[in-house]
């Protein structure tokens, strides 16, 4: 998985663009929708195709937004899509008409697949009364890890499994033991520099839960005391600096043009913003202009604080 995307062959941005999906033009929306409903078919599925989903006869209902930021980032370009569709619509399939996971695993394998998951854009608290928030638009929930689909557990479906204190410390636990699969250092010549662990993994940036450990795998070295910049942009990624001095500044800026970038039209997206970690807490530091274009840093006392100490220890 690379660390910025590449442009595929497409349609030019002054084509007419689909009303749903604005990173397709209108007509890739249509030759998108069209092999969304053949590779049903192709199953023995007839489904009527909206904008954003597909519902059956018997009111089950597939989105396509994530699907379809898949094709829209795989740099092969449309000639992939047949490939990505039909992918992702026998694994949707598959997982829909299988038995329960949670009606046929012992409960002690079931625990063993449990992971904290980081979800945002998108997610409806509903059912998930026990999802803690991290900051605004931000939760943490509990998720089965299956080999083809990931299960976000409902309250409903925690409750057999035992205490949720004693589920959550389980998946903190297991996502401390997952590998880093990749990790990229970003460095300019002002002096910018941040880390990116990049991965397969749907659990990647839910790592900035148990950051401590990130950070010693991937520098060898303790976090500070101040904390760190992190940033979630979409599953796949965890972007984090270091707090050590003023190269804060420059990190920030970069890091907040970096997290609305990898967050826009990606699957699994969670946050276009840059947060502040610091024993455990995330306070936002990048925003949206009000008028919606362009990015502002928006930097509270505490923070502000900060800097000003790491602007005078350099000084002296």
């Amino acid at each position: 998985m690379g660390l910025f995307r590449r442009d595929p062959k497409r349609d030019g941005r002054d084509a007419p663009r689909d009303p749903e999906f604005a990173f397709f033009s209108a007509d890739e929306g249509t030759r998108f929708r069209a092999g969304v409903r053949e590779a049903f078919a192709e199953r023995g599925l007839e489904v009527t195709v909206y904008a954003d989903v597909v519902a059956d006869s018997a009111g089950r209902q597939f989105g396509l937004a994530n699907l379809a930021a898949v094709c829209h980032n795989d740099d092969r370009g449309p000639r992939a899509w047949p490939e990505l569709v039909h992918q992702h619509v026998g694994m949707v399939l598959r997982t829909m008409d299988a038995p329960s996971a949670l009606d046929t695993l012992p409960t002690e394998q079931i625990r063993a697949q449990l992971y904290p998951r980081v979800v945002g854009d998108g997610f409806n608290p509903a059912n998930f009364a026990y999802a803690r928030s991290l900051a605004p638009g931000l939760y943490e929930i509990i998720a089965l890890d299956l080999p083809e689909s990931v299960m976000m557990l409902t309250d409903e479906a925690l409750e057999p499994l035992g205490d949720l204190q004693y589920l959550r410390d389980q998946a903190l636990y297991n996502l401390r033991g997952l590998p880093v699969e990749a990790h990229e250092s970003v460095k300019d010549a002002d002096g910018t520099l941040f880390e990116v662990v990049l991965g397969d993994s749907f659990y990647t940036a839910s790592r900035v839960l148990a950051l401590e450990s990130v950070v010693r795998q991937v520098t060898g070295e303790q976090l500070p005391a101040d904390g760190a910049l992190v940033a979630m942009p979409f599953r796949h990624q965890l972007a984090f600096h270091a707090i050590h001095d003023t190269g804060v500044i420059p990190a920030l800026n970069a890091m907040a043009s970096f997290a609305a970038s990898g967050y826009e039209d990606t699957p699994g997206a969670i946050s276009p913003y840059v947060y502040w970690w610091r024993d455990g807490t995330l306070t936002q530091l990048s925003d949206h202009e009000e008028d919606g274009e362009g990015l502002r840093i928006v930097v509270g006392e505490e923070f502000q604080e900060l800097l000003e100490r790491l602007v005078e220890d350099d000084e002296n």
